[in-house]
């Protein structure tokens, strides 16, 4: 990366952010709009939109390597901002979302084909990916919390869309979850910024005249709000029920949106506000650790107990998430970069397993672990992308989940807490003791009766899929990119590289 001149400082460009940020808002507006008879129209202007996202995220990728600058402010109230800025850590969250959004979007159209209030669930859908790529792009504290906001608005309707009672009660679990997440959010942003003045994302010296024990409180408001999206245990109970939404939505929620947007910001918190160095002197780092420990732990336990398959997944997600927490609070380069490289393999690895999810689910009727005997011999490619997710998070080489677990317990014995270790393992034990047995009942069991029976009435044990199916590709797509990230983690491009640039700003 060219280096930026401190005197002649470039201006920064404005028309790649807005460009980025109008590739979702545009496709939302018009999905709103359109016609229940103009759906392949909605779907075209949807996919294209995804395409050309990442046509201009390709270009921030290369300006930001070169040293470019890109940068929107606008007065929001008098000596306020809403600050959009691109740097490493931002491309990081929106090169994956962009990606995701796409993938995401092919498997939706396929899964939604006939369904009733598709342009109220595109519009939506769009809106969530708008306001993550606002969360990722935030140079301030009060543009994140606004776009943290706009999140929490757009996925509430992907949670209820449904309309039945299950969902319904989802969604107010969701609601009650996040909004008292966001008061104790904007609690903390209130009381630091009126000792500091407004905070942007550039670890101010400000902070140096505030009280310790205030820094504390303000640090435990801000963890506990964006804790709640992050889904660390005790915060993390909205998760499991919001699986009573359509397949599209579990894998965006888990992905790549809310739950992504907490981790997120509390790696922000740390590096971008307070700074590694003052995380560490105020002993706040160790507990943050010991309290990802404990989610990483608690939802492996959980998710043995799960008979449901999608609610088996959202525990996993409580304690695969929590991997990132776990990197950034260590203090530590090596750790940091395990955390942020997990960021992005979380989201292929577990955005894999939904799609493969929602696809069994679909096509064969499977919804417990039971039901899940013999789905490899009906539906291969999705069972063959479905092993390779659950591999990842066992942290099997080489799929991308061993290279993060990897870096983090590496990071943990270089930042002197051996114990992160045993946790690892620990987890990784759990990890193989809930995905291992539904791989061998879908490879190696004969089929069930709900198997057998799927699709014809003689159970001949027709396969019910082709690659190219809008259910299918996707997953297998994900699936590849997990290996992929493995396989060429070495590369500058690939995650654990951008993870290492990040890191170069951080320390």
């Amino acid at each position: 990366m060219n280096p930026i001149d401190p005197v002649n400082p470039p201006v920064p460009d404005a028309v790649p952010v807005l460009l980025l940020m109008a590739c979702a808002l545009l496709p939302a507006l018009l999905s709103f709009v359109l016609r229940a008879a103009d759906s392949r129209l909605r779907d075209g202007i949807n996919i294209a939109g995804a395409l050309l996202k990442l046509l201009v995220v390709a270009w921030l990728i290369a300006g930001v390597s070169q040293g470019e600058r890109y940068e929107v402010r606008m007065a929001f109230v008098p000596g306020l901002d809403l600050l959009l800025r691109v740097d490493a850590l931002a491309l990081l969250l929106v090169t994956l979302s962009t990606f995701l959004w796409l993938v995401t979007t092919i498997y939706a159209i396929a899964y939604l084909r006939g369904s009733p209030d598709q342009a109220r669930f595109f519009g939506f859908f769009n809106l969530c990916v708008t306001a993550t790529t606002g969360i990722a792009l935030s140079g301030s504290l009060l543009t994140f919390f606004l776009f943290y906001e706009l999140l929490t608005l757009s996925t509430w309707p992907l949670v209820v869309h449904k309309g039945d009672a299950k969902s319904l009660a989802a969604g107010r679990r969701y609601l009650a979850y996040t909004m008292t997440g966001s008061v104790a959010l904007l609690a903390g942003i209130v009381w630091l910024e009126g000792m500091t003045g407004p905070v942007e994302f550039v670890r101010p010296d400000a902070l140096d005249q505030v009280d310790d024990w205030a820094l504390r409180a303000v640090f435990v408001l801000c963890v506990g709000g964006l804790g709640v999206k992050a889904a660390l245990v005790p915060l993390h109970g909205w998760l499991p029920g919001a699986m009573a939404a359509p397949a599209p939505v579990s894998a965006l929620l888990h992905a790549v949106a809310v739950v992504k947007a907490g981790a997120f910001g509390i790696v922000r918190l740390i590096y971008d506000v307070y700074g590694s160095e003052r995380v560490a002197a105020l002993a706040l780092g160790v507990p943050l650790a010991v309290l990802a420990s404990v989610t990483i732990l608690y939802g492996s336990i959980r998710a043995l107990q799960q008979a449901d398959i999608k609610r088996r997944l959202a525990y996993s997600t409580v304690s695969q998430v929590a991997y990132i927490v776990l990197g950034a609070s260590l203090a530590g380069p090596v750790a940091a970069i395990g955390g942020l490289t997990h960021l992005v393999h979380q989201g292929l690895m577990k955005i894999t397993l939904f799609f493969a999810a929602g696809a069994l689910a679909e096509r064969l009727g499977v919804q417990t672990v039971s039901q899940l005997d013999g789905a490899g011999r009906r539906m291969p490619w999705t069972v063959f992308a479905f092993s390779i997710g659950a591999l990842g998070m066992i942290g099997v080489p080489p799929v991308a989940g061993f290279v993060s677990k990897w870096y983090l317990g590496l990071g943990g014995l270089a930042a002197g807490q051996p114990w992160v270790l045993g946790v690892l393992v620990l987890s990784s034990l759990l990890n193989a003791a809930y995905f291992l047995p539904l791989l061998y009942r879908a490879w190696f069991r004969p089929p069930s009766r709900t198997v057998a029976d799927a699709g014809d009435g003689d159970g001949d044990g027709m396969r019910l899929e082709v690659p190219w199916q809008g259910l299918i590709l996707p997953a297998l797509v994900t699936a590849l990119c997990s290996l992929a990230a493995g396989l060429f983690a070495a590369l500058a491009l690939s995650p654990l590289g951008w993870a290492r640039l990040i890191v170069e700003r951080f320390y």
